[in-house]
């Protein structure tokens, strides 16, 4: 069964850009398994490591009470579990998530992947709660480059918003309902998957995923 709730009516087409739709969906994570790996989501891990360990876990402080936690502390430093939706392909999108930072010590880090080729491939928006900062990265060939960032408090243990906004070179990044800021990039132009994604040995939850998929 697909854990996707649609929020609005949706159009769907197939073409070079694969699964295109026309208003938002909803990660439904309500619907989920507790204990079982997160429905529609496949598992990778850029860089060293083990792999990660994605599970649908119990949290009453979320919208739902469910949420997915990425709970391996694997201390490796260049190690990046990703949780890849595998129901919407895009090129531009909008997508929002909140994230808590449980721990860590390595890092303690949660982000938004997009236009994900595949494992070594993708741009990714993360915030730290160790640095008290957002960045964002784009990943090619497994090699990580900062393009843009921005210094502001991420609390550990509390419930964060994050966001990312992709128009052709254009990407926007909120925070805690905040524009933090927008940068350019042209290195990776086709259309990808969305991914969940975690740091080294950061044990982190998700929930209320969204992706709206733009012209």
């Amino acid at each position: 069964m697909l854990a996707i709730l649609l929020v609005t009516s949706v159009f769907v087409t197939s073409g070079p850009e694969g699964l295109s739709q026309s208003a938002a969906t909803v990660v439904a994570i309500a619907t989920m398994d507790v204990g079982s790996a997160p429905a529609d989501f496949k598992f990778v891990r850029t860089g060293q490591g083990g792999p990660g360990k994605w599970t649908v876990v119990r949290d009453e402080t979320s919208f739902s009470g469910r949420v997915i936690e990425q709970s391996s502390a694997d201390q490796t430093d260049y190690r990046f579990p990703l949780a890849i939706y595998d129901q919407v392909v895009s090129r531009n999108v909008d997508v929002s998530i909140r994230f808590k930072p449980v721990a860590g010590s390595v890092d303690r880090a949660g982000g938004i992947a997009v236009r994900v080729l595949d494992e070594d491939n993708y741009y990714v928006v993360r915030a730290n709660a160790l640095e008290d900062n957002v960045r964002f990265y784009r990943v090619v060939k497994g090699r990580r480059e900062q393009i843009g960032g921005k210094d502001t408090k991420v609390a550990s243990g509390a419930w964060h918003s994050l966001g990312l906004k992709v128009q052709d070179d254009r990407f926007t990044i909120k925070f805690d309902g905040k524009t933090l800021f927008t940068v350019s990039d042209k290195t990776l132009a086709a259309a990808g998957k969305i991914a969940l994604w975690t740091k080294s040995d950061s044990v982190t939850r998700f929930d209320q995923i969204a992706i709206d998929v733009l012209p």
